[in-house]
């Protein structure tokens, strides 16, 4: 299954058309004095920015290139491609207006043809073929061929509909008329709706424009609104407005609710079931289908801390559709909170789990993660541990606050990082506290999505040889950005800006290259998650020369010792070797240009198999460790009979460990720190 909160990179483009040239240029204008002089690397506005925002607006208003005629793109490019930096500098951003009209015509012609293709029958006897591009291509399409490149498109997804239906291709032949017409009529509807919501969108391109413009100077600083920004920060709490249920995909593509909390608000309607189908979404100004809206914005919808009142259309089997009203509650993430359980009964090792650095933003309450760590921390002293994991694995970062004082709660005194800013001046941040929360053994757990404010944590640790380091390579973020308004007069646009860069105590950094594990193992899909690196504007890595002194906490050798043993121990493990290869095979259908194949049944019900063999390996390998004794400490354990309600997350907590070999192997080095083995 997947979460729609895993789906968000899944991007299709929305319009509105409206905001004046004036406005527009004066907002691009203010993100550039504010960059020219707040940014940690500003660059020049010249051809170079012009040509990064031209490509990547019109990448991302027509990806698959049937919207735009050649002639339309090259007309536009001969006008902007160049200019664009020019135009906004003289505040002439009139650009946009000639952009949306060829944007809009553009949808109401494909409209058009769609609406004339859908009374059309296919010609599969047809003999053609397709090809796949992994990258951006070039313009092509003319004004004669329109209809010809839809339908070629709309009987391919029509084919690939009809192969995902069955294993058996004779049956599908057999059945193949009674199969495509419902197939043809579903999709080709759903292009001519996807299209509708594109033209009645309420999304401004001009946003789309803001946030090119600051991404050529790096990936992370961004133009917010004033509801971005809202939901931005809320993103960071633990406690934010929420629905109280989450949703899944299932294999129709179709989102379906797949958990109702029962403190939430949807739960409280008496409405609203576990595998309910959700049809549309409203926040009482627009209305969202599901089966033809882009994933961004329904979750836009749904996650917005904007959106309070919420109406969905649901249906339950094979029953009617039915409206519920929504109003938002605030409630505490259980999936975005810390977490912790004792592994083994003979040597009790902790395990504490941080999902996200989340903060206590107001400052007023003891909700930050740091705090929540100590608390566990202490919870898990109780009951004697030998030995801590602290698990990083899927951290994206969050609070650099509730990093600087999580990293003081294990480092005893002294320096953690060096930051530089625009000015090129350094600062050393300490250890903002004297004495540790444990002393312990540590084995810090690490993946390609452990990213910011949790590499910045994992590198101290690394470096005041604190803890061994296992998993992956890290994403390679070493910024600090902050959020700034562009008039504090109106206060309804704000950029969220790269300040300051942060390096090691070595005087090294993981910016760019990420933080290399102790142990390094391998995990599926690594080489296809994003890292850092693959951004094209992202600051490179650099270093400083070395001036701090610090005290580690055991010898190098030590901790470079634990590791090789555990480097040979698994060697020959069935699990991480597997995932070795079944990565090799995802690199070669990624990573491949596939080849060009005939638009037949036959040739796609092949296709289709070879894929659908690859991920039915991925979601049922299993691994042969032996299972792990997890357990809560004796004080969760009795929170947990005062809080009945979280005893089923708990549980499936507990399940997901119980198997997991990071954590196995995490187990095996905090034995022999202590001198014992598994």
């Amino acid at each position: 299954m997947k979460k729609i909160s895993l789906l968000l990179f899944l991007l299709c483009s929305t319009i509105s058309f409206s905001q004046s040239s004036a406005e527009t240029c004066e907002i691009l204008n203010k993100i550039n004095a504010l960059i020219q002089s707040e940014h940690l690397r500003p660059k020049p506005v010249d051809d170079s920015l012009s040509v990064f925002v031209f490509d990547n607006l019109i990448n991302e208003l027509d990806p698959s290139r049937n919207i735009f005629f050649k002639t339309e793109y090259n007309e536009m490019a001969q006008k902007y491609r160049f200019k664009l930096d020019d135009l906004i500098l003289k505040n002439d951003c009139s650009f946009l207006t000639d952009i949306k009209e060829k944007y809009r015509n553009g949808l109401i012609r494909t409209k058009a043809v769609l609406e004339k293709i859908q009374t059309l029958p296919f010609d599969y006897t047809q003999k053609d073929t397709i090809r796949f591009y992994k990258k951006s291509f070039a313009f092509y399409l003319k004004k004669e061929d329109l209809e010809r490149v839809w339908t070629k498109k709309l009987r391919y997804q029509v084919l690939d509909e009809v192969a995902d239906t069955s294993d058996n291709l004779d049956s599908l032949k057999t059945n193949f008329k009674s199969i495509e017409l419902p197939a043809k009529k579903t999709i080709v509807s759903n292009e001519i709706c996807r299209i509708s919501t594109l033209l009645e969108s309420k999304t401004k391109l001009e946003e789309k424009v803001y946030n090119f413009f600051c991404t050529y100077f790096d990936p992370h600083t961004a133009y917010f609104s004033d509801d971005s920004k809202t939901s931005f920060v809320a993103s960071l709490s633990k406690e934010h407005l929420s629905l109280g249920m989450t949703v899944n995909l299932n294999d129709k593509n179709e989102i379906i609710i797949d958990e109702v909390d029962p403190n939430g608000p949807a739960y409280q309607t008496g409405q609203i079931k576990k595998g309910d189908q959700i049809l549309s979404i409203s926040n009482q100004k627009e209305t969202l289908q599901v089966s033809c809206a882009s994933l961004e914005s329904i979750s836009s919808m749904i996650l917005s801390e904007a959106n309070k009142h919420i109406t969905l259309t649901l249906k339950r089997n094979t029953g009617k559709s039915f409206d519920v009203f929504i109003e938002k509650q605030v409630m505490k993430d259980e999936e975005n909170s810390v977490f912790s359980f004792i592994i083994g009964k003979d040597s009790k090792i902790g395990y504490i789990k941080i999902p996200s650095f989340y903060a206590d933003l107001d400052g007023n309450s003891r909700k930050g993660c740091a705090d929540d760590v100590a608390r566990e921390v202490i919870k898990l002293e109780r009951d004697n541990i030998k030995g801590l994991v602290i698990d990083l694995i899927d951290n994206g970062g969050g609070s650099m606050e509730e990093a600087i004082k999580m990293a003081g709660m294990f480092v005893d005194y002294g320096p953690i990082s060096i930051v530089v800013d625009n000015k090129h001046e350094k600062s050393v941040i300490n250890d903002p506290f004297r004495g540790v929360i444990y002393r312990g053994p540590i084995v810090v757990l690490v993946n390609s999505n452990t990213a910011s404010a949790s590499e910045f944590f994992a590198s101290i640790m690394q470096d005041y040889n604190r803890a061994l380091l296992l998993g992956s390579n890290t994403l390679g973020k070493a910024t600090m950005q902050t959020i700034l308004s562009l008039d504090e007069e109106k206060n309804t646009d704000f950029l969220k800006i790269t300040i300051n860069k942060f390096y090691r105590v070595t005087g090294k950094s993981h910016q760019y290259i990420g933080v290399r594990p102790d142990v390094v193992l391998p995990e599926f899909y690594e080489d296809i998650y994003q890292k850092e690196s693959d951004f094209p504007t992202a600051i490179k890595n650099d270093s400083l020369t070395p001036f701090l002194k610090y005290r580690t906490y055991v010898k190098r050798s030590v901790i470079d010792k634990i590791a090789k043993n555990s480097s040979a121990r698994l060697a020959d493990n069935y699990f991480f070797n597997n995932i070795k290869k079944i990565n090799q095979k995802i690199d070669q259908i990624i990573n491949t240009p596939k080849a060009e194949i005939p638009m037949t049944l036959d040739a796609v019900f092949k296709q289709k198999k070879s894929l659908n063999s690859l991920w039915t390996e991925i979601n049922t390998f299993n691994d042969e460790n032996n299972p792990l004794d997890v357990y809560n400490s004796s004080v969760n354990q009795f929170l947990l009979g005062t809080y009945p309600t979280e005893k089923t997350i708990n549980q499936s907590q507990m399940d997901n460990l119980r198997t997991n070999p990071y954590l196995n192997e995490a187990v095996n080095i905090i034995n022999e720190f202590n001198g014992g083995s598994k």
